[in-house]
């Protein structure tokens, strides 16, 4: 009997599907997206907390919980200085999911 098309060829293992689906959840939230661009845009590469509640509009317990998030995922990396925590996007995983979905 022949076959109607040829097998398909995993794409992913389990656990790759899984890490990516953890970090495409991570992005599916408009604040989200909208820290990744301010933090990319940065002169730095980096800011602090404080500095994106205004663009934001939201308050600075929810951008934290939002930062919270994408550094969970391994989008983001932080530092600790003093009282502030420095965020900055980790472009090897950005690059990492944008290969995946090609």
């Amino acid at each position: 009997m022949a076959a109607c098309c040829p097998p398909l060829a995993e794409a992913f293992d389990r656990g790759s599907a899984e890490e990516l689906a953890l970090v495409l959840k991570a992005l599916a939230d408009p604040a989200r997206i909208q820290i990744l661009g301010l933090l990319r845009a940065s002169p730095d590469g980096e800011t602090c907390v404080c500095h994106l509640v205004e663009p934001l509009g939201l308050a600075q317990p929810t951008v934290s919980h939002h930062l919270r998030v994408l550094h969970d995922a391994g989008l983001l990396d932080r530092e600790q200085r003093g009282v502030w925590a420095y965020y900055r996007v980790r472009a090897d995983r950005l690059a990492a999911v944008r290969a995946a979905l090609a």
